[in-house]
């Protein structure tokens, strides 16, 4: 298994013992992922309520909306 898909699959199990936030997903690996491919817009969801939306500006820069739900 390469590295990216052991960190990729870290993100996502819940019960992993590396946890990764979901603005720290979005902000690191998600914005990788974005540049890497040279996307124009991008949305993600992780099932639980966190979404984000990476888009480019006129600038070339990265645009990242992202909303999550804390179950208290």
């Amino acid at each position: 298994m390469s590295e990216s898909a052991k960190t990729m699959q870290a993100a996502y199990d819940p019960e992993g013992e590396k946890k990764l936030k979901w603005s720290a997903f979005t902000e690191g690996q998600l914005t990788e992922f974005f540049t890497l491919y040279d996307l124009e817009k991008l949305t993600a969801e992780d099932g639980k309520g966190n979404k984000a939306k990476l888009s480019r500006t006129k600038d070339n820069g990265i645009k990242l909306e992202q909303s999550s739900t804390t179950i208290l």
